[in-house]
């Protein structure tokens, strides 16, 4: 009986510790999370080790020498004041704290699947808060996971939704951007500023880190969905989405 007792003492001593264990990568905590954690994955660099800019600099674009005109940028205007942000910087920093129009908003994009978002920094409902984001270093289904500073969430860029921490299921208000060559958003917004090349870090911002992924038939990391054999695992698409896809056939029949 002692012996069965000792054994027993000694299973706990072994194998409590791994229940109460949190699941975390990067230090961030997961065990709130509302997302498949076989998804969650290490992108390699640690939290911040793509640095976030959250004191952008701009330039004129009329003055702008850094930017080429057939070169990529998102564009936002929010209030008459247009902002553009080339893809050359955006591939080394991914996020940019900024404000635009007078409001704060994060600019954010994904080199890994190409995802260009804009969002509100104060999450909905929260009339309070606003928030500065950086890179956590962890993407889900390949996409980038970004992080508030202040209760160190983790956001799903492309669902503009946290997905694990005490904002969990908070969620931002999404701004539209546009995709353009830059040569084509100058000459519709003449007095548009664009993002200097002056970031405080030093970057090659004439080469593309990811140069060749694109065009690479697999992908880096794990994804909820591949897509059709007849497409590319890169293949640009465009979007779209109606009512009549969300509601039940019922409703959608009752509004016809």
């Amino acid at each position: 009986m002692r012996s069965i007792l000792t054994l027993f003492s000694l299973s706990l001593v072994l194998f409590t510790p791994s229940l109460v264990v949190a699941k975390t990568l990067n230090g961030f905590s997961l065990d709130n999370a509302t997302v498949p954690l076989n998804l969650v994955q290490s992108g390699g660099p640690p939290r911040d080790g793509i640095p976030a800019l959250t004191d952008p600099k701009f330039e004129s674009g009329r003055k702008a020498q850094s930017v080429k005109p057939r070169d990529i940028v998102l564009g936002l205007v929010i209030n008459g004041e247009a902002k553009a942000y080339p893809l050359s910087i955006l591939n080394w920093h991914e996020i940019v704290n900024d404000t635009v129009g007078g409001e704060r908003v994060v600019v954010s994009y994904c080199p890994l699947c190409g995802s260009g978002m804009a969002f509100e920094s104060q999450p909905e409902g929260d009339g309070q808060r606003e928030l500065e984001f950086g890179v956590s270093g962890l993407l889900y289904s390949s996409d980038v996971l970004m992080y508030d500073r202040e209760t160190e969430s983790l956001w799903s860029q492309i669902h503009g939704e946290a997905v694990a921490g005490p904002q969990v299921g908070s969620k931002l208000k999404q701004i539209p951007m546009t995709l353009s060559r830059w040569s084509n958003w100058l000459q519709r917004y003449p007095d548009t500023q664009v993002l200097s090349t002056e970031t405080g870090y030093r970057r090659d911002y004439n080469r593309d880190p990811y140069a060749g992924y694109g065009e690479h038939p697999n992908v880096y990391f794990p994804v909820a969905n591949q897509a059709p054999s007849e497409y590319h695992q890169k293949e640009m698409v465009l979007g779209c989405w109606s009512m009549a896809m969300l509601l039940p056939s019922h409703l959608v029949n009752s509004r016809s």
